[in-house]
């Protein structure tokens, strides 16, 4: 994880904070800080979609990796379905670039057919189904990422279901 620190001065009205860290813990402070000094934000964080980064990597813990290679997937491909193969890949590859260790977060269909090990075809129609439904957004280079929502149905659907699977 990057050890770079970010400072943030916030002045709003009469009241004056600084927020100093790692970028996670500055972004946690500074998003509470608005959320109390402006209650309009209060309403907007309660409809607003955001993925807790650090409920995500204790939820993927034992399912996913990510190695200086790339994303890895911890569970057997076999007790997976294609489509929580490709939503896990693209899980991992969010979060080894959150971390600063990929360079970004996306991934070409290319790889993820090669991950995935089925054809070019089966490939497209898993993808499709996964952009349909929202958990996956096509990028504009035509590459691949996880979107919020699809991290947050990961988390509440998927992720127990494969630690079920994994245990038998």
């Amino acid at each position: 994880m990057s050890k770079d620190k970010i400072t943030v001065n916030i002045k709003y009205k009469d009241v004056e904070q600084t927020f100093s860290g790692n970028v996670n813990d500055v972004w946690i402070g500074v998003n509470k800080f608005l959320s109390e000094m402006i209650p309009a934000l209060e309403v907007l964080r309660k409809v607003m979609l955001t993925a807790n980064f650090q409920s995500v990597i204790e939820d993927c813990k034992d399912i996913v990796a990510v190695a200086p290679e790339g994303a890895a997937l911890l569970v057997p491909k076999a007790k997976l379905t294609d489509s929580e193969t490709l939503s896990l890949h693209l899980l991992a590859t969010y979060i080894g670039y959150k971390l600063g260790l990929l360079d970004g977060d996306a991934v070409s269909k290319e790889e993820l057919r090669v991950r995935l090990g089925k054809s070019g075809k089966i490939t497209s129609t898993r993808l499709g189904e996964l952009v349909r439904e929202g958990w996956v957004t096509k990028t504009g280079d035509d590459n691949y990422k996880i979107t919020t929502i699809g991290i947050k149905n990961l988390q509440r659907e998927v992720l127990p279901r494969i630690r079920e699977k994994s245990e038998m």
